[in-house]
């Protein structure tokens, strides 16, 4: 995979610790919405498929790959709240303080992408997060000089599965898609980046099964400090 121009990076679970990042700070945002409730906390425990005592989610959680505009119209309805966007915009505050605080990295993604980038590839992260909140985390993580873009659920783009992350950035800078790979690991990483014309790489770093991609992906990996080896023989 050595002609490609550029690399977009899913976040969580390929550049950030799913587990340790979103965890606890999932766990501070329900309570901090249950304001108390106890009732209201364990509804909303149950349906984001937390586990409160082990401060993680089960891998069928439909926040493990989702964004708040997918997630946030139940919690929304469990705490009898309106599903707008000032609520939706709260749970992406209250995330991306607890986030920031909680942030773990998955190795160190900084030496990567700045290897890479000095290897010549266009870098992006397109997230399901928050664009506001992958760039808090990616200002922390030191990985801001190595991005051309960040593209996140609410940067008009659409949200992965959907593809309009990946081609707008084919398109910002003029490239065939098939130059590009997406590095994930959800099947939403595989569709946005097949559903675009890209190539996918699957790293196993995630909360979630992945085995039934590994026929599917054009390459597989353990985490992204593999890439450098693969995409440019260093």
């Amino acid at each position: 995979m050595r002609d490609l121009k550029a690399v977009l990076f899913d976040k969580d679970g390929t550049l950030v610790d799913f587990d340790r990042t979103w965890g606890p700070s999932a766990g501070y945002v329900m309570r901090t919405l249950a304001a108390g409730n106890a009732a209201a906390l364990a509804r909303l425990e149950a349906i984001s498929e937390y586990l409160p005592d082990e401060e993680r989610f089960l891998p069928s959680s439909p926040l493990v790959a989702g964004s708040s505009a997918h997630y946030g119209p139940l919690w929304a309805q469990t705490l009898a709240r309106p599903a707008d966007d000032d609520f939706l915009h709260l749970i992406d505050r209250l995330f991306r303080e607890a986030g920031l605080i909680h942030l773990t990295p998955i190795g160190a993604p900084d030496q990567v992408l700045q290897r890479l980038h000095q290897g010549g590839l266009k870098l992006a992260i397109v997230t399901n997060d928050a664009e506001s909140n992958a760039r808090t985390q990616a200002e922390a993580l030191g990985l801001m000089p190595y991005l051309e873009a960040i593209h996140g659920y609410d940067s008009g783009f659409g949200s992965k599965p959907d593809p309009g992350m990946v081609s707008a950035f084919a398109k910002s800078l003029a490239l065939d898609p098939h130059a590009m790979a997406v590095v994930g690991d959800t099947e939403h990483d595989f569709t946005a980046a097949r559903s675009a014309g890209a190539r996918f790489i699957l790293v196993r770093t995630g909360p979630a099964p992945v085995e039934h991609l590994y026929s599917e992906a054009d390459l597989v990996v353990d985490s992204i400090a593999d890439l450098p080896a693969h995409l440019l023989g260093a």
